[in-house]
């Protein structure tokens, strides 16, 4: 039997259909209702904000400068600082009419023509987007009166900046360097993108060799501003790293003495410690005031400093390229002892004078101006002590402008020294081969006896003329003068020297003492040139006094310093090491066209500074240990027989 068939009921399936279709309905309906009613919520009564947020906000991405690294002695204190400072900046892209802009600003604050010319070259280069200072370190008053006018300029904000300083300002212009507004040219060499943000940069000194450690890695945010340009909130930040803390290897208050020993004269000063190439001050006079520069200097005062007879901007220690003078002569003894051209007891007749061939010209010994004869019978000693050109210029002769070449180039000079500077000179160290090339001529005999005195075409730098003393001190070991003592934090290792360091090697060691004990009779005879200015020192001294001529005199012409113009004057030199037996600095100094004040006065107010200092360091630490036991110069140094009893103290 067969199933029956169920029929469909249609009236059912249409009731279901509707019931769907009115749910459906009734859904959309309400969801229209909620949708129009948000639309006229956000439409109407949130008209204003989101207009605003569509129309006028934008995201913008702003650079954190990173804050400068700052610089310390080689004891912690503060050479280089960054002090809080108000500027005015102006954002590009926010300003409709940048003439206008500035015409009326000019009638709120004052700012200057320079001001005004720093702003229109960073205008051409710097971002749109980018905040650009109009004005720095606004005083609190012109800040305040800015804000009362605030809402009429666009685009134009007061931002608290960091500003490089210098407390101690003048001593320190020339090994610090300075800071300066960003050029075009700098962008050509640096990072245009790192430096987004930072509007100045280290243009000299150690400000410029160490830049990339001081500068820093830059920082962002993200930022929500309003149709006014004024922030809304902060969406993202990426805070920026600090430049890195430098510790120099100088001493604060060794630097500052060197600067104040040269006194009105111009001149420089390089100390450094024989055993590890560290610098212990570098000085060049005149100086001048490096925050000028980090705040943007003036035109005119910037021109004023450029063409100064004084030349203040000029680093007389690392550039100065002088006749290094009589202060070679100890070079010359070495090389013509090693070559046994000469013994320590070779000695000769000095008339006042040395002449190459009969009838020919006379070159006089710097004592017959003075007292119109020579110093009479002369050994390798005397002729050191009391610098006796006669002598050399015999010396010279024997040994060619070859050997003089050698030894000169062997002590470093000629060359760059290699320290952590921008800018150094080389000097000249002269040979026939140079003089051809250089000056088309051919070398003559007198050439030689002129270098022979550290005179003529011979050329050297303070700078060198330290290290030279360096070596002097070390025996031969050649030491590389550095300013950078540690980074972050200063080193508490001590450094000392490399066996493999030494440079020169003499075939009789022993010539080093006879050199040495000469150059200490030079400071501690009656009869040695610096005895004047060095009598009463308390602590062994080897020292080389020098003259730098500044112009030739004629074969019959008297130098009388009476009757020459103060900027033709002769230079002074003084080249030293100190104590003799262990030697913990080694100095050299230059007093341009001296009259009363030479190198070896100079050298002599710093050396017992920095002894006089280090007594009272050695007494404080013994004093700590044992309150029994007191100490003297001559437990600390130990004191050289020959020098004289009776004389003064260090003076405190």
């Amino acid at each position: 039997m067969s199933k029956l068939s169920t029929l469909k009921d249609h009236f059912k399936e249409s009731q279901l259909y509707l019931n769907r279709t009115v749910a459906a309905t009734v859904m959309v309906l309400v969801l229209f209702v909620l949708l129009a009613a948000r639309l006229a919520f956000l439409q109407i009564y949130q008209h204003d904000l989101y207009k605003t947020l569509s129309l006028n906000n934008q995201v913008r991405i702003l650079p954190i400068t990173p804050p400068r690294g700052l610089i310390f002695d080689r004891h912690g204190t503060l050479l280089a600082d960054n002090i809080p400072a108000f500027s005015l900046e102006i954002t590009p892209e926010r300003v409709e009419n940048m003439g206008d802009t500035v015409q009326r600003l000019q009638a709120v604050l004052p700012i200057s023509e320079q001001d005004l010319a720093n702003f229109n070259k960073q205008l051409k280069y710097k971002r749109k987007s980018e905040g650009i200072p109009l004005r720095l370190k606004l005083t609190d008053e012109e800040v305040a009166k800015f804000a009362l006018e605030k809402h009429h300029f666009t685009g134009v904000d007061v931002v608290a900046r960091l500003i490089r300083h210098y407390p101690s300002a003048e001593p320190f212009a020339h090994v610090l360097g300075y800071i300066g507004p960003i050029s075009e040219k700098d962008l050509e060499v640096i990072d245009a993108v790192a430096y987004r943000g930072t509007y100045a940069m280290g243009k000299s000194g150690i400000e410029k060799y160490y830049e990339k450690l001081l500068h820093g890695k830059l920082g962002y945010q993200h930022i929500e501003t309003d149709a006014k340009g004024r922030t809304i909130r902060v969406l993202k930040r990426f805070p920026p790293a600090p430049g890195q803390n430098l510790y120099l290897s100088i001493d604060n208050e060794l630097q500052i003495k060197s600067y104040e020993a040269l006194g009105e004269f111009k001149g420089a000063v390089v100390a450094l410690d024989p055993n590890t190439g560290e610098i212990l001050a570098l000085v060049s006079k005149p100086s001048f005031d490096p925050n000028l520069f980090a705040q943007g200097i003036e035109a005119s005062i910037y021109k004023a400093l450029q063409g100064s007879m004084e030349r203040p901007l000029f680093n007389r220690a690392t550039r100065g390229q002088y006749p290094p003078g009589s202060t070679v002569k100890p070079l010359v003894a070495l090389q013509a002892l090693d070559l046994n051209y000469i013994t320590p007891q070779f000695g000769l007749f000095d008339p006042g004078w040395y002449q190459l061939n009969a009838g020919g010209r006379l070159y006089r010994d710097w004592i017959f101006f003075s007292k119109q004869h020579g110093h009479g019978w002369v050994d390798l000693e005397k002729a050191i002590t009391e610098s006796c050109d006669t002598y050399f210029f015999t010396v010279a002769h024997k040994l060619g402008v070859n050997h003089l070449h050698d030894i000169y180039t062997r002590f470093g000079l000629g060359k760059p020294t290699g320290v952590d500077m921008p800018g150094e000179a080389s000097g000249i160290v002269p040979n026939s081969e140079w003089k051809r090339r250089a000056r088309k001529e051919e070398w003559y005999a007198g050439d030689t006896l002129n270098i022979g005195i550290g005179q003529g075409m011979l050329l050297a730098t303070p700078l060198q003329m330290s290290q030279v003393a360096a070596m002097l001190a070390n025996r031969g070991q050649l030491v590389k003068p550095k300013l950078l003592y540690g980074v972050g934090k200063p080193f508490t290792d001590e450094t000392t020297l490399n066996a493999d360091a030494t440079t020169i090697h003499l075939q009789h060691p022993e010539h080093w003492d006879c050199v040495i004990q000469a150059m200490q009779r030079v400071v501690d005879s009656p009869s040695g040139t610096a005895y004047r200015a060095t009598q009463g020192i308390r602590y062994s001294v080897a020292g080389k006094t020098g003259t730098a001529q500044v112009f030739n005199l004629k074969q019959n012409e008297k130098y009388e310093v009476s009757k020459v113009k103060s900027h033709l004057r002769d230079h002074s030199w003084f080249i030293a090491f100190a104590p003799v037996e262990h030697p913990k600095i080694a100095i050299a100094v230059l007093v341009e066209n001296k009259l009363k004040k030479t190198g070896a006065h100079v050298a002599r107010e710093i050396l017992d500074h920095y002894f006089a200092k280090n007594l009272n360091e050695e007494k404080t630490s013994s004093e700590k240990a044992s309150s029994k036991k007191v100490l003297k110069v001559e437990d600390i140094f130990e004191q050289n027989s020959t020098i004289e009893d009776g004389l003064d103290h260090v003076e405190e």
